[in-house]
Parts: C-alpha cells; structure tokens; sequence
C-alpha cells in the first residue's frame, strides 16, 4: 500500500491548485503533466483530482493536482482549496479576454486567502504560475503581450502555451517545480513513467533495495499515477488549514466564517 501523506506527515509532499475559466484547457495541460496524450473532445470538468509520485535521487515526491475549476459557484469550497494549496497554476485561453480577468480577480482572491494564514514575521507563500494557452489559434487571438502584461502586472509569471501542440508547457512545468520548491526531475521530460506496481516496488523501504540494484535504469527519477486517487475530505482539508486539535464538525457547512 502506497504512503500517502497527511497533515501529519507533509515531508516532500504538495497540492497544485489549477483555476480558470471553463473551456481554456486546463485539463489537457494536467494531462500533459501526467504524461498522456491531448483529448480534443471536451467535457466540462466538475472537479478532477489527481495524484503524481516520483522517486528521484533516492527520495519520494508526492504532487497532487487539483482542478478546482467548477467551485466559482461555491466562494466557501474554493476558498478551502486556495487555502490547502502549495502552488498555484492559472489557465486563460489567448482566444478569450473574459477569461483573463478571471484570472486576474484569482490572483487576488489567492493573495488575501493566503495573507489570513500569514504569520508575523513569516509571509504566507502561494507561488503562482499562469498559462496563456491556446497559442497556436493565431486567427482566434483576441489578447495581445502587452495587453496581459498589463492587467496581470508582476504578480506572477505567465507563459504562452499549447496544451494542444506541448508548446511552452516545458517552461510552465519549469516555473511550477521551481517556485514550488520541487527537484526539477518533476518536470515530465526528465523523468520516466513507470507502472504503479514498479513505483511501489519502489518504494518498500529496505527490501527493496536489493530489488532496486537489480532494476534497470537504476537512480534514473521515475513516476507513477496512482489511479485510486481521491481528493481527502473536507474535514481533512479544514484540520490541515486550521490544525489538526481543532474541532470543525461545526465548519462543515458555513465554511466561510472559520476563516
């Protein structure tokens, strides 16, 4: 059984939250980083949790993916997810200006989350990265540089991507480890996608490690998808905000006032 990480145990582990606007390709660029094809087809996302583990240089890496997308509707459920995420990945499509001020009114809604956390003396980290995808639609481009230079200012880098075509996302994933805090082996070129059953092989501890001197490829980072992932609960979203000796059975509900 894999280890999984909790508020407890939070070594080497982190939550991306990806946000934006319906339509922009946000679930093709988690695709992209899990290592899977693009998928023309569209399907509008309700919500997507995915979870992506790496052993590099003999240690293991635990990054969740939250696609949050769906909660606009929901300011209590998205504010709890802004508040249990590491780094932050925003998604515009260049072929739609609505939804760069969406981004821009998510970039501030992620700054005062963050700030109600913060600590004297120890600023509340929320490392954001944003996507201007759909590059490749040149007819469709309604949203010049300039243009998003200056509705998003110097609050986050951004870079021009083709979920599509992989076009920039190498810089994304880059930009994602890097203000993260994690080994740039995280970024899917420099690592190999092995089955899950390898990964825990893995993964064993001090029995595998006769297993790992005789595996190929020996010290080479790898990953695996674990399919049985699922987003932990709410409850468990709350303790790892507010500390796990805090009673929430009460915070259930109204969400909004224990913040």
């Amino acid at each position: 059984m894999l280890k999984q990480c909790s508020a407890g145990n939070s070594k080497n582990c982190y939550r991306v939250v990806v946000l934006g606007a319906p339509k922009v390709g946000k679930t093709n660029i988690l695709r992209r980083f899990l290592g899977e094809d693009y998928e023309e087809h569209y399907e509008p996302t309700v919500e997507d949790f995915y979870r992506k583990m790496f052993h590099i240089g003999g240690e293991t890496y635990q990054v969740d993916l939250l696609d949050a997308a769906s909660e606009k509707d929901f300011p209590a459920k998205r504010r709890l997810s802004i508040l249990t995420g590491d780094i932050f990945l925003l998604v515009f499509s260049l072929d739609d200006r609505e939804s760069l001020k969406e981004v821009r009114e998510l970039l501030d809604e992620i700054k005062a989350a963050k700030a109600k956390l913060q600590k004297p003396n120890h600023p509340a980290r929320g490392p954001v990265v944003v996507c201007a995808n759909k590059a490749d639609l040149d007819a469709q481009r309604v949203l010049s540089n300039s243009e998003v230079v200056d509705i998003l200012g110097e609050d986050a880098p951004f870079f021009e991507t083709s979920a599509k075509t992989g076009a920039g996302l190498e810089a994304v994933f880059e930009a994602l480890a890097a203000l993260g805090g994690l080994p740039d082996e995280t970024r899917p070129s420099r690592h190999q996608i092995i089955p899950i059953l390898s990964y825990q092989s893995l993964c064993v501890g001090k029995r595998g490690i006769r297993m790992r001197r005789h595996s190929r490829g020996l010290g080479a980072p790898c990953a695996a998808v674990d399919p049985l992932a699922r987003r932990p609960s709410f409850t468990s979203d709350l303790r790892l905000v507010l500390g796990s000796s805090i009673i929430v059975h009460k915070c259930s509900i109204q969400i909004e006032y224990c913040f």
